[in-house]
């Protein structure tokens, strides 16, 4: 097992290492947001290649990380494509000035790896030992997956061609899937997680990767997702009536009596 994560710890440093020099060469740091699904993909299919998938439970895992990657990877593409590097990214590299070439090697793009190499442990090991036959937490696992990604694809796609309309320039979300959730592709991220880690118990050496769904947990609420975002909106009257009635995260119905309508 030690074998499985020293390869997908190579696999992870030579993708990352890769990305690191194109976004020297594009001076675009923001193609890590691009790639980051792209390499959980990759070490998915490194440990198929190595193990095979003879057992239904590492078709599964394989499966569930590679449409989810891919998915993630095209709608990133799409959002970013024209309009290059993403804000935080060029005011990192403005605050990093002399530093930034090596402190986005190991704060960009090895870090991110570190995360990947995290988040991906239950798919390493329900891969390199899938266990006994498929059982109820997999069916379990599977269902909690595909709940996820409902929530995480069509909430991207609804927000995407909500910003695609220039009426709604500069405008808050507030409608279909956003109606019951502030983040309802944050919430579905963080559940299809849970899915892969509920399929990955199969293996009698996945107990411990629970740090892989409750890292995504405290990064999306703790971090880099929800208070990132709401903080983005701070002071936004439309977006602070919204916040009023609107679940944080869990998808549930509104306060109706202070429902934001969407102007026609």
């Amino acid at each position: 097992m030690v074998w499985a994560f020293v390869m997908a710890a190579v696999v992870i440093l030579i993708f990352m290492s890769g990305l690191f020099v194109m976004a020297m060469v594009l001076k675009d740091n923001s193609i890590a947001d691009i790639a980051y699904g792209l390499v959980f993909t990759a070490v998915a299919w490194t440990m198929t290649l190595r193990w095979g998938a003879e057992h239904p439970r590492q078709t599964l895992l394989l499966f569930m990380v590679t449409v989810w990657g891919l998915r993630l990877a095209v709608h990133l593409f799409f959002r970013k494509r024209g309009k290059g590097e993403d804000s935080r990214y060029r005011k990192w590299r403005e605050q990093w000035g002399e530093t930034f070439v090596i402190r986005s090697f190991f704060q960009v793009f090895l870090l991110q790896g570190f995360v990947i190499l995290i988040v991906s442990s239950p798919v390493v090991t329900g891969i390199a030992r899938p266990g006994g036959s498929l059982g109820y937490l997999d069916v379990l696992g599977a269902l909690l997956w595909f709940l996820g990604i409902f929530f995480e694809a069509v909430g991207d796609w609804q927000l995407m061609a909500f910003r695609r309309n220039p009426a709604n320039k500069g405008r808050v979300m507030t409608t279909g899937l956003w109606r019951y959730s502030r983040h309802p592709n944050y919430f579905g991220e963080a559940v299809l997680w849970w899915g892969v880690y509920l399929v990955s118990l199969g293996s009698p050496h996945a107990w411990w990767t629970i740090l892989s769904p409750l890292t995504i947990d405290f990064l999306l609420l703790k971090v880099s997702g929800v208070p990132m975002l709401e903080k983005r909106y701070a002071g936004n009257a439309e977006f602070e009536k919204y916040r009023e009635h609107t679940s944080p995260f869990f998808p549930w119905f509104p306060r109706e009596g202070k429902r934001v309508r969407p102007r026609e």
